[in-house]
């Protein structure tokens, strides 16, 4: 047995107990509904049970006052909640009950306590609606899902960390301080990103708005609060979960990322992606793989630029991670336009223009 799935069965072990300790001393199963989403024809439903506190339950884990000033009681009184928050027990292998639109399935948690339902034929519109998830023991609860109009032709999927948003810590330390400091003044939105995203949706206003992330699902709370306070559309949330698993002793980011683009390109064939990063880390190197992999369904890629002491936070050094070189031009090889700015102005400046040049010459191809 290798070292990671025995890393994998000891975490396993020590949740199985940790359930049995809280469930004597009155703790019992909560749902956590989670963004889903998915096509008229199916639909991802999201979220995860954990055990909770019935006698905390009545204030909203993951609510945080954000009128409150920030003093040293505030940010101890964010970290113990941040701490409740990040170190769960979840309950995995439980019986779970999700009904969307006509549809009830049955189904069970995974190992980390995760629900990812595939509703087929649920008869949803497009849209914003809600579907319950209902888990033995636990109250039932809903959860948002978007369904995407079938005639949407362009899409946005967006990093978070050093995209969005910069919270100036370096990368290591940024889910640690994205779960226990949740109060949203306390990160800082890249000038113009948000109105960037506006001005495409304005142009494509039906558009979804994808958020890919390495970051743990327990920050997810915590960043759609920065979301909804800097004016980002809202969309589902695209996370990972931390630890070990049966292949490895850390999920790896990068894996994450691809898959999960990859399953758009499947759920939504008809769509061409905006795929927008950042150069401290592989958002290059990944957008610039699936755009060669399939060139007819990314529209264009845009890439912020850190300035040298975000790339040093970022992975330690002041030059950009995945830098072109000189016998390579990438935008030649698959006929994506990539875009690169210092922020969301900047970008402004070019993207629009590419998406719609890319549009065009798709309706002509078409």
């Amino acid at each position: 047995m290798g070292l990671s799935r025995i890393a994998a069965s000891v975490e396993d072990a020590i949740n199985r107990k940790s359930v049995v300790y809280l469930k004597d001393r009155g703790w019992r199963p909560r749902v956590i509904g989670l963004t889903g989403y998915g096509s008229v024809r199916s639909l991802h439903v999201l979220g995860r049970v954990v055990m909770s506190d019935p006698h905390t339950e009545a204030e909203d884990p993951e609510e945080a006052d954000e009128t409150a000033p920030v003093g040293p009681i505030n940010v101890a009184a964010e970290a113990q909640r941040g701490w409740r928050s990040f170190f769960t027990a979840q309950v995995g292998f439980l019986p779970v009950t999700v009904r969307a639109g006509g549809q009830e399935i049955r189904s069970t948690t995974d190992r980390g306590g995760y629900i990812d339902v595939m509703v087929r034929d649920h008869g949803l519109e497009p849209g914003w609606h809600e579907v319950v998830i209902d888990a033995r023991a636990a109250e039932p609860v809903t959860a948002e899902v978007l369904v995407v109009d079938p005639e949407v032709r362009t899409g946005i999927v967006s990093d978070i960390d050093d995209t969005i948003m910069v919270t100036m810590l370096p990368r290591a330390l940024i889910a640690a301080w994205n779960t226990f400091v949740r109060h949203t003044s306390a990160r800082r939105a890249v000038p113009g990103m948000a109105d960037l995203y506006r001005q495409v949706l304005a142009d494509h206003p039906t558009a979804p708005v994808f958020y890919l992330s390495t970051g743990a699902w327990n920050t997810a709370p915590t960043l759609r609060r920065f979301m909804d306070k800097n004016g980002y559309p809202e969309g589902p949330m695209l996370m990972t979960d931390w630890g070990p698993t049966p292949t490895g002793l850390f999920r790896s980011g990068v894996e994450h990322k691809r898959t999960q683009l990859r399953n758009l390109l499947i759920t939504f064939p008809d769509i061409r992606w905006v795929l927008v990063g950042d150069d401290g880390q592989h958002d290059p190197m990944i957008y610039d793989e699936i755009a060669r992999e399939h060139p007819r369904h990314i529209g264009a890629i845009a890439i912020r630029q850190l300035s040298p002491a975000e790339q040093v936070l970022a992975h330690g050094t002041t030059e950009a991670i995945e830098e072109p070189t000189a016998l390579r031009n990438a935008t030649a090889e698959h006929g994506v336009p990539t875009v690169q700015g210092r922020d969301g102005h900047a970008l402004a400046t070019l993207l629009p223009k590419v998406v719609d040049e890319r549009r065009a010459a798709a309706a002509v191809e078409r």
